[in-house]
């Protein structure tokens, strides 16, 4: 059995991502400075100790959760399991007055049964620690079963980590912030532009995008389940929060909508997120839509899809608009454009590039048409 994820020890630190993401956030972890970022499916796993876990879920914009691993061991039936999980030092890592709950996934293992093993590493934790378990616990204990291998991590986000903490507003099918966050990246944004979404909705993309100019960080104002761990340590964690002071941006960003409900819930979202002074958020339909004053920058917009094909057709001429808007006012802009078929986005007649790989999104999966700066 390997035993990972001691106070001082260096252990394998897994990040996930939507399928899809993964070169782009381990382009992240690469770019924050983490050791080793590998890319893996669903994710990128790094190396380090536990204040890199501390500082990705505060530094990371693309990661959906932080998982430690702190074991890995093979166990080929449930009573292997059961004696298995008890040699692991669960002292070192979860405290005896915080509840956890144990979560389990199996894949091409004969430990097949997801709740049993899970049941099996709860007892262990139970019984050799003391500590209570209760299926409301932040705390999670996750077991993955794959090939006969038993791998144990501790989430240590809690909630995933789009909840920053500022959107208290949201409109239908919002973008998540760790999604925006990753398509900003793919469209090559590095916070040194400006960027207007022209369907804002609740103002993700302008925020997003403004918090990155003015180096906030994502994890800046809420809380993690790392702090009801045995290895957190709260004078180091107000430490590193504190060494991430922010910047003036020079750049200003700018949301429109048609909807006055859209606008109203952006501008206090953005207010909540601390860029209200570098962020505008004005109502008008998209014929209405100029480009700022100033250089060019990034266009980025998520326009309705609709989920089925009739609907996808009746929204053709909304996205001829948006293409016939862009070509004639924003030249030397470039256009990121979220869409479910390739068909809504000819219909802009824009010219675009190769698009990426699609992402989950919602029950659906969306592409990102990008353009060179229009001409």
């Amino acid at each position: 059995m390997t035993t990972n994820g001691t106070p001082d020890g260096d252990f394998e630190i897994f990040l996930s991502a939507p399928p899809g993401f993964e070169p782009l956030l381990c382009a992240e972890a690469l770019e924050r400075g983490f050791t080793a970022p590998t890319i893996t499916k669903g994710g990128v796993t790094v190396r380090g100790g536990w204040a890199d876990v501390w500082r990705a879920n505060l530094e990371l914009r693309g990661a959906s959760r932080v998982v430690a691993r702190i074991a890995e061991f093979r166990a080929l039936h449930l009573a292997q399991l059961d004696k298995r999980a008890r040699r692991v030092p669960w002292g070192a890592f979860l405290r005896k007055d915080v509840p956890f709950r144990v979560e389990a996934t199996c894949k091409s293992s004969r430990i097949y049964h997801s709740g049993a093993a899970a049941q099996r590493v709860e007892r262990a934790i139970t019984e050799e620690l003391g500590a209570p378990a209760s299926a409301e616990a932040d705390v999670c204990v996750r077991a993955r079963f794959d090939d006969d291998l038993c791998t144990l991590g501790i989430d240590s986000s809690g909630e995933l980590l789009h909840k920053r903490g500022f959107k208290e507003a949201v409109n239908k099918a919002p973008m998540r912030e760790t999604m925006a966050a990753l398509f900003l990246r793919q469209c090559g944004y590095d916070g040194r532009e400006p960027v207007l979404d022209p369907m804002c909705g609740s103002g993700t993309f302008v925020i997003e995008a403004a918090e990155i100019a003015s180096g906030l960080m994502p994890g800046r104002a809420r809380s993690f389940a790392f702090e009801q761990l045995a290895t957190f340590d709260a004078a180091a964690w107000d430490a590193m929060r504190a060494g991430h002071p922010p910047v003036t941006a020079a750049q200003r960003f700018y949301g429109s909508d048609r909807d006055a409900g859209a606008i109203a819930m952006s501008r206090a979202n953005a207010a909540r997120a601390g860029v209200s002074a570098i962020t505008q958020f004005t109502q008008h339909a998209i014929s209405g839509l100029s480009a700022p004053v100033g250089p060019p920058g990034l266009v980025i917009v998520n326009p309705p899809y609709g989920a089925r094909l009739g609907e996808a057709k009746a929204l053709f001429p909304l996205y001829a608009a948006l293409g016939e808007t862009l070509k004639a006012g924003f030249s030397g802009w470039r256009v990121g454009l979220i869409a479910t078929e390739a068909m809504l986005a000819r219909a802009t007649g824009l010219p675009f590039l190769e698009p990426g790989p699609p992402i989950p999104h919602g029950g659906l999966r969306v592409t990102l048409y990008r353009t060179q700066p229009l001409g």
